[in-house]
């Protein structure tokens, strides 16, 4: 017994935790901030908080809006406190490392979630999307707004992290455990783009055009329920597995018929 609880104290770090989770915090409020000096940005805000405020009229929506944040408290708890602890390291690291393992974090979660989302929760293979009817729940909102990445079923939501703190956790076994700054950073990166994802945005200028193609082709995603770009983070599998989705109308059976007898 004394064995196991001097593992566990070797390898459980709360305090690190706590401190990843601060920083979080503490990004976010900067990220805030800056984003009220870009224009750019500010006026997407306004357009999304405005688009938010009025969501919230609707009872229905309200509700799932509150349900889900009760929730968060859960899934925040059993993550920073049960999890997160044995995954990070106060050890120091060559300058490479960080990004390296930022990238690779956000891409091997991308990777499971890309899969998740398209063959459970859509119906897009031989599984027929058991999970269907979870996600039907978040694809109401046909062009949603920033504040609609948490308009989801709250099953749905604990899948979502429990995907991206597993890819954490996992490869802290294989890579070894991170530093809090990387955590923070990729924890950011992580929110921030599923956030933007959501957004209603109109700029399609430089800086800003690879912005406008991730909200667009989710947004592209939101329109119908069967489309592709499955992916969060980046369109690489839904590029590398054929299922990107540029807002076409869908080729049914019937209108592949027609077109093949046109071209006759």
């Amino acid at each position: 017994m004394s064995t196991y609880l001097a593992l566990f104290r070797e390898n459980y770090h709360g305090l690190l935790s706590l401190y990843a989770g601060l920083g979080i915090i503490a990004a976010n409020g900067i990220a805030w901030l800056l984003a009220s000096l870009v224009p750019t940005l500010k006026a997407a805000r306004q357009i999304n908080t405005a688009t938010f405020r009025e969501k919230m009229q609707r009872p229905n929506y309200a509700a799932n809006q509150a349900w889900n944040n009760k929730w968060a408290l859960l899934h925040l708890g059993v993550i920073f406190g049960l999890i997160l602890p044995f995954c990070l390291t106060t050890a120091a690291q060559p300058w490479w490392r960080m990004p390296l393992d930022i990238v690779v974090i956000l891409m091997f979660y991308d990777f499971f979630y890309y899969l998740t989302h398209r063959f459970l929760f859509h119906d897009s293979g031989s599984l027929k999307g058991p999970l269907m009817w979870m996600h039907a729940v978040h694809h109401r909102q046909h062009n949603p707004c920033r504040k609609d990445s948490s308009y989801i079923h709250p099953l749905e939501v604990a899948i979502g992290l429990g995907l991206y703190i597993a890819s954490i956790f996992v490869l802290s076994r294989l890579m070894g455990p991170f530093p809090v700054l990387t955590i923070v950073i990729t924890w950011f990166a992580f929110t921030e783009i599923n956030l933007h994802n959501h957004d209603l945005w109109e700029a399609d200028r430089f800086p800003f055009r690879y912005l406008n193609t991730m909200s667009k082709m989710h947004h592209h995603h939101h329109a119908k329920f069967t489309g592709g770009n499955y992916a969060t983070i980046s369109l690489l599998y839904d590029w590398m597995f054929g299922t990107l989705d540029h807002g076409e109308p869908r080729r049914t059976a019937a209108r592949a018929q027609a077109e093949t007898q046109s071209a006759m």
